[in-house]
């Protein structure tokens, strides 16, 4: 297996895997999913993602149990709720999710949503725990490019190291300009629900077609090409859940697929970018 390809995450000194690990729903199989993300590690597959409203708490838990033993060479991400971020907010929900993963530090903590409470004292949360060294960076997730901006406009550029939001072949709006600003502001762009709510492969009979038949031409799976098609197109990261190893494996793959351009120009005009939309979608 190729190895995947790992690159700079916005303006941090961590070097992450294109293709990461998602975690949201799975505490429905507990015991598949913490083998499949020590699976995943071992493939490379060293982003995991989490948070603490999944499952009520019981996800971070899981993969607490994943990282024994091997907590060191993952990049853990998790997220606060948006009701508890104020600056002591911050604060206690990362103590309490450090608790359920068993680890003493994350290395990216997220705001999850757009939050009610003053972008400067959930900026000012952060920053104490970065300062307490219980979180390396921080970041956001489901900002737009003008929410995003007010958070720039606190911290400065460098602070920000990544924002999460949704990108599938189906739902493609954030490369209009919540992607491009991110690159201008070398914060990451990493992409969840790469494969929509369980809506894959696409509804309709010539997507299907267009994907199997791409796939077939460089030796891969739809799955795969689709991975391998939305990191090209947001310029970032993306993180597919796989709750057993099948689908691990599978997307391990597409970490280190190069799709042609005659490939791209396919997916393109089969899965088109759409019109602008206002905000981010959220599920």
């Amino acid at each position: 297996m190729s190895a995947p390809i790992y690159k700079t995450f916005g303006t941090t000194d961590l070097k992450i895997p294109v293709v990461g690990q998602g975690t949201w729903n799975m505490e429905r199989e507990s015991k598949l999913s913490v083998d499949a993300l020590r699976h995943g590690v071992d493939l490379g597959l060293t982003h995991i993602d989490t948070a603490e409203i999944y499952g009520d708490g019981a996800v971070e838990t899981l993969v607490g149990d994943a990282l024994q033993g091997i907590r060191e060479r993952v990049i853990l991400v998790s997220k606060v709720h948006p009701s508890r971020a104020s600056r002591e907010g911050t604060i206690g929900a990362c103590n309490q999710s450090l608790r359920r993963l068993r680890t003493d530090y994350l290395d990216v903590y997220l705001l999850h949503w757009e939050s009610s409470h003053p972008v400067a004292d959930t900026v000012a949360g952060f920053e104490a725990l970065v300062a307490a060294g219980k979180i390396r960076h921080w970041g956001v997730s489901n900002l737009d490019d003008s929410r995003l901006a007010r958070f720039v406009d606190v911290a400065g550029i460098t602070r920000i190291c990544c924002n999460q939001v949704m990108h599938h072949l189906g739902e493609r709006s954030i490369e209009h300009t919540v992607a491009p600003y991110c690159r201008d502001q070398r914060i990451a762009v990493v992409g969840y629900s790469p494969f929509g709510a369980g809506n894959f492969p696409p509804p309709s009979r010539s997507g299907a077609d267009v994907l199997a038949d791409v796939a077939l031409t460089v030796d891969a799976t739809p799955r795969q090409v689709a991975l391998s098609f939305l990191v090209r197109k947001s310029g970032g990261f993306t993180i597919p859940k796989a709750s057993n190893r099948t689908h691990v494996e599978e997307n391990a793959k597409a970490a280190a697929l190069e799709l042609p351009e005659d490939a791209v120009q396919r997916l393109e005009e089969e899965f088109p970018l759409g019109p602008r939309r206002e905000g981010v979608p959220v599920w």
